[in-house]
C-alpha cells in the first residue's frame, strides 16, 4: 500500500497579509493545495491520500474535497500537529484508522505548497522507499553555500559540488518511521522537525531522489506570483 501524506499544518505567516493559510490561496482558479492533491490523485501508484491541516481549517478542507467532487473514500483529512513531524505522525495515525496499514506501507510525504511536483518524482520516491526504506528529494545547489555559526561572519564554506537543497517528497516505510520516531526524545523532536534528519541522526542511510527546480515551495508573495505565471503559460 502506498499513501500520500500532504503536509499542510502551517498558517503561512511568511506570505504577508493573507487572511488564510497560503495553501488555500488560489492559483489557476483553485486553491494551491488542490493542485498538489491532484498530482497524487492521478498517480497510478498512490492508493490513498491523507491531508494534515491546521486544526482550525479541517472543516474548510473537508468542504473543498466535497466541492470539487473528489472521491472522498480515497482522501481523508486530519488535524496537523505543532510541527512537521507531529503532523506526519497524525497523518499516519489517521491512515491506520482508515485502512489498517502495516510496517511495509509506503508514505510519500509532500508539502501542500509544492504543486509542481511531477509524476516521475513521485514514482522515483516510491521505488526508492521500497528499496532503501527512506529517501529525500533534492536538487543540486547552484549557489555557493556559506555557513555562519554566529550569524555574523562566515565560519565555513562547504564544497558546492557536495551540496544539495532538500525538497519534498520525503518517503519512507511505516515500520522504519515508527522505529525512528519513537526512539527520539522529546527534546530531540522539538528541534528536529524534518523527517529525513531523524533517520540521519539514527544512522539510517537516506537515499537521494533527483528533484526539479520547478518543484519549488510557495512561501513568499514572489513565489505565488511565479506559480500563477507558470500556470498561465501552460494554458
Amino acid at each position: 500500500m502506498v499513501i500520500a501524506g500532504i503536509v499542510a499544518g502551517g498558517i503561512g505567516v511568511r506570505m504577508g497579509n493573507s487572511s488564510i493559510p497560503k495553501q488555500f490561496l488560489e492559483i489557476g482558479g483553485k486553491p494551491i493545495i488542490l493542485h498538489t492533491i491532484e498530482k497524487f490523485l492521478v498517480s497510478p501508484d498512490i492508493d490513498y491520500i491523507v491531508v494534515g491541516v491546521h486544526a482550525d481549517w479541517v472543516d474548510y478542507m473537508e468542504d473543498l474535497v466535497r466541492k470539487y467532487h473528489y472521491r472522498e473514500n480515497r482522501i481523508v483529512i486530519t488535524a496537523g500537529g505543532d510541527n512537521r513531524n507531529e503532523t506526519i505522525e497524525n497523518i499516519i495515525k489517521k491512515a491506520d484508522e482508515a485502512w489498517n496499514i502495516d510496517e511495509n506501507t509506503i508514505f510519500v510525504t509532500h508539502d501542500a505548497v509544492r504543486p509542481f511536483v511531477t509524476l516521475e518524482i513521485i514514482e522515483e520516491n516510491i521505488r526508492a522507499a521500497e528499496k532503501y526504506g527512506v529517501c529525500d528529494t533534492v536538487v543540486e545547489a547552484t549557489d555557493t553555500i556559506v555557513q555562519s555559526s554566529n550569524h555574523e561572519f562566515i565560519t565555513e564554506i562547504p564544497l558546492r559540488s557536495e551540496m544539495y537543497q532538500g525538497q519534498t517528497p520525503q518517503s519512507f516505510k511505516y515500520g522504519l518511521f515508527r522505529e525512528v520516531y519513537y526512539s527520539m526524545s522529546k527534546e530531540e523532536l522539538e528541534i528536529v522537525t524534518d523527517a529525513c534528519k531523524m533517520f540521519f541522526l539514527r544512522n539510517y542511510p537516506v537515499h537521494l531522489v533527483k528533484g526539479s527546480v520547478l518543484n519549488f515551495k510557495i512561501t513568499y508573495p514572489f513565489d505565488l506570483k511565479m506559480a500563477k505565471n507558470m500556470l498561465e503559460e501552460t494554458r
